[in-house]
């Protein structure tokens, strides 16, 4: 029997055939280079059982096909690459101490300013960005404006984010009053999902984005605040710090940087100062 024959008859097998170093080292740099995505080398089990669903669906038996797909920059397969390697782990209210220190350090400018504008940046499935809008909501009411934009690489991620429902079990950790407050529970055919009120989704705008662009099509005035949680861990270092740079650039004067837990900023030329729990202001008068 041929060996594409048994590739044929059962799919499977694609789980099974390595992924050279030489090709996951190809991959790993197309991945970098388009995302700034930084993959460590031990990685290479976990691309391998995730491209080979891309594989079987694409009907194609090797990576080196797979590879020579994407060598062609304005492959439709981009999009299928970055999503199958892109890890989406979130959750509503997650770091919930980061949402009740936003409110306390907006609370002091809301008497001057009636507009707040909040960017979340790589909001996965959009917890992240509901969580905002929900604490906003009811922290400023309805008097003041509250825009937030909610960007990610992962096309597929916003899609879901964009729907804005969720199964029933992503809510049950919330509170009856948060849950009354933000969510409508489906019935019917809908049994057992969510669904995000109109008045939260409504402060919530989608759109994708790769933060490794030149250009950020954001529109609109600075930011009060950005949170960028659990997302530049999977950078490297010089492309962290151009982040970093940037989002300073978009920030008011003593704007806030919100990071993941494990994302602590070191550097103090990097023109914020920390205000602990992984929360950091733009220092006044950095460029």
């Amino acid at each position: 029997m041929s060996r594409t024959a048994g590739l044929a008859r059962d799919p499977l097998i694609l789980d099974r055939e390595p992924l050279s170093a030489r090709t996951f080292g190809a991959l790993r740099d197309l991945l970098h280079n388009h995302s700034g995505i930084a993959l460590s080398p031990h990685k290479i089990t976990m691309v391998q059982s995730r491209l080979a669903k891309r594989l079987r669906a694409l009907g194609i038996s090797t990576y080196e096909e797979y590879l020579h797909l994407l060598e062609a920059p304005d492959s439709p397969e981009w999009g299928e690459f970055i999503n199958a390697l892109t890890t989406n782990l979130t959750s509503f209210f997650r770091e919930g101490h980061h949402f009740s220190r936003l409110v306390e350090l907006l609370k002091p400018d809301q008497g001057r300013s009636r507009h707040l504008r909040i960017w979340s940046a790589g909001c996965s499935t959009g917890e992240e960005p509901y969580t905002l809008a929900m604490t906003l909501l009811k922290a400023f009411g309805r008097t003041t404006s509250i825009e937030i934009l909610a960007t990610d690489l992962d096309t597929a991620v916003l899609a879901t984010a964009a729907r804005g429902i969720y199964p029933i079990a992503r809510v049950e950790g919330l509170s009856d009053e948060w849950k009354r407050f933000a969510f409508l529970r489906g019935m019917g055919a809908q049994r057992g999902q969510v669904r995000i009120r109109q008045e939260v989704r409504n402060l919530v705008t989608f759109q994708q984005l790769n933060l490794r662009d030149a250009a950020w099509p954001l529109g609109g005035a600075p930011f009060q605040a950005i949170f960028c949680r659990n997302v530049m861990i999977y950078f490297d270092k010089p492309t962290q710090r151009q982040l970093l740079g940037r989002f300073r650039d978009l920030l008011e004067p003593d704007g806030l940087l919100f990071v993941g837990h494990s994302e602590a900023l070191l550097d103090n030329a990097l023109g914020f100062h920390s205000l602990g729990q992984t929360i950091y202001r733009r220092k006044a008068g950095s460029p």
